[in-house]
């Protein structure tokens, strides 16, 4: 394992990777809210290791840029570059409870197999029309705008659909020259005015009374518990980093709120 980066707002760059543009953007475009740092353990910050067989060896470099607000308990973005075998973007913006907001999710995932793509704003409490109403009013027309322009990504698990919009867009791409024009330009823009929509809503919601602040307390935990249980990353990971440590960063650092809560 080897650290570079301090645990500070500095972005994750990596070499030939292909997501930069995104989280470059989001970093940006969260300048606006004046973030802090928030803490990464030493060891989770970066990350080096190697895939594929000893005679062809593949690097790989793991790295996390996380930062906080009042209004996000924690926004981070888990980077992975690993050459022919993988390369992705998960980012997550976490609101606090005190807001009805929803989660921010993008994972934009490069594999041998094409690219796998899924954009969301997710609820909370999907049942709940005072928590979903305006945010699917406002993504529903941006997610009817570009869906036709991306491969439809299939069906996903019944157990997973209380965890997503109507407005979630998932994509699978082949690997080629056509899907990386699709990437920068269609896929970045439907990026881009997700989360411009998210931003939006950010800075018009207001602290929510004590009582609803804990049923969107609860409603985070079952959405963190059930990303942690079934984290997709979790093999890929193992492979790179070994399943001890891929564990502890998923617990302990893409899904922390119960820990960050039992403090």
């Amino acid at each position: 394992m080897t650290t570079t980066r301090s645990c500070s707002l500095e972005p994750v760059i990596l070499p030939n990777w292909r997501w930069q543009p995104f989280l470059d953007h989001a970093v940006v475009v969260l300048e606006r809210f004046n973030p802090t740092v928030y803490p990464v353990s030493e060891e989770f910050l970066e990350k080096t290791g190697a895939t594929g067989s000893k005679a062809q060896p593949i690097a790989v470099h793991t790295a996390t840029w996380a930062c906080q607000t009042n209004k996000f308990r924690q926004v981070r973005a888990a980077c992975v570059e690993a050459g022919t075998a993988a390369s992705v973007l998960n980012l997550v913006i976490n609101p606090s409870c005190l807001y009805d907001l929803p989660f921010f999710g993008a994972d934009l995932v490069t594999l041998p197999s094409g690219h796998l793509i899924a954009l969301d704003l997710q609820p909370v409490d999907r049942s709940d029309p005072l928590h979903t109403k305006l945010v699917w009013d406002r993504l529903l027309p941006i997610f009817q705008r570009w869906k036709p322009l991306l491969p439809d990504g299939g069906p996903i698990p019944a157990e997973a659909e209380p965890y997503f919009s109507p407005a979630f867009l998932w994509a699978r791409l082949p690997l080629g020259e056509a899907s990386d024009v699709l990437i920068s330009s269609i896929l970045f823009k439907a990026f881009a005015e997700y989360l411009d929509v998210y931003i939006n809503l950010v800075h018009e919601a207001v602290p929510v009374a004590e009582e609803r602040s804990r049923f969107l307390l609860n409603g985070q935990r079952r959405y963190t518990s059930y990303r942690a249980e079934k984290d997709p990353a979790r093999g890929m990971l193992s492979r790179f980093h070994g399943a001890e440590w891929t564990e502890t960063y998923i617990h302990q650092v893409l899904f922390d709120l119960d820990r960050q809560h039992a403090k």
